[in-house]
């Protein structure tokens, strides 16, 4: 084997090629080196979108000899695999959650999943409302508000978007400028819609919402990553339709809703789950209107999921 070790980062996988953008800009497809699958045995994918590599040649195939350490990574939970992790995508400097009020309507539920992962992982997040010019009733308007005022007075930056009027598409851009971004939301939210608006020469496909179902249909299957000509790029990921936890202790669920830290030094007890236990100062704070009570029941969900599957995994 040759090794000319070639410095790159993997900009998409399918399984077992990748595609890897060398220092240069040049792109190649290679395999990955037999021994390194057995590195992360807890995951799906031993390689990662947004990894950073060194490729080595052998008789005119490329093959990736070494992942170099990562700054961070998101995961889930694996879909196929309950007891494995899936990684997403690493090396982000931050993640933008595509969401929508209407066609489709995302839960808050998938929101705060979305936010405890990255909140685990130390990555920031942008909330992006996209479609905001679908949003013409009143209870839509009032929903719109709500998340507003939920997401907003805990410190998550929110932009309401739309391709067919161009709101705020300039502010997103500059947001993505001279970052890796990874977007992130279900199928159906106008992710692939948003990029070719930002940066029309990539010309992702896209597909409209299912008018029978409300949802949305898949027309990303793999994560890529996509150069900007502005500066930066973005990892554009398949479709979530369960961001499934994955990883986390009971009692570490608190640590990453960020306004119930101040109150978790206040609890009687150190262990305190936030649930069942007496002088509790998050419960407290919670009557008083201090955390937001559809962010707590989103907790107590969460809460149980990550209980139930520290069970399966044992």
């Amino acid at each position: 084997m040759i090794e000319f070790n070639e410095e790159g980062v993997v900009t998409k996988s399918t399984g077992s090629w990748y595609t890897v953008a060398l220092q240069n800009g040049k792109k190649l497809q290679a395999r990955l080196r037999g021994n390194l699958r057995l590195d992360e045995r807890d995951t799906t994918n031993p390689v990662a979108v947004g990894d950073r590599v060194i490729i080595a040649e052998n008789e005119g195939d490329y093959v990736i000899s070494e992942i170099l350490p990562r700054k961070n990574y998101i995961v889930r939970q694996s879909p196929k695999h309950p007891k494995a992790r899936h990684i997403i995508a690493s090396n982000i400097d931050q993640a933008i959650l595509i969401a929508t009020i209407t066609m489709p309507r995302t839960s808050p539920g998938f929101i705060d999943r979305f936010l405890l992962t990255a909140e685990a992982y130390h990555i920031p997040v942008i909330l992006v409302f996209n479609k905001n010019d679908l949003i013409t009733g009143d209870h839509d308007k009032h929903l719109r508000d709500t998340y507003f005022q939920i997401y907003s007075p805990i410190g998550y930056k929110i932009l309401f978007t739309s391709v067919k009027t161009g709101e705020n598409i300039n502010t997103l851009k500059a947001l993505l400028k001279d970052k890796t971004s990874l977007l992130g939301g279900h199928s159906g939210v106008g992710k692939s819609s948003l990029i070719n608006f930002i940066e029309p020469s990539l010309q992702l496909k896209t597909q409209p919402v299912s008018s029978y179902t409300g949802k949305g249909l898949h027309t990303t299957t793999f994560a890529e990553m996509h150069f900007l000509s502005f500066g930066g790029c973005i990892i554009d990921t398949p479709g979530i339709k369960e961001f499934g936890v994955s990883g986390f202790l009971p009692e570490e669920v608190s640590h990453y809703f960020i306004e119930m830290l101040p109150y978790l030094p206040k609890c009687k007890f150190n262990n305190c789950l936030h649930d069942n236990e007496p002088d509790c100062a998050v419960k407290e704070a919670v009557n008083q209107g201090k955390i937001h009570s559809q962010r707590y029941s989103s907790y107590l969900t969460l809460l149980e999921e990550v209980k139930q599957a520290r069970k399966d995994w044992e």
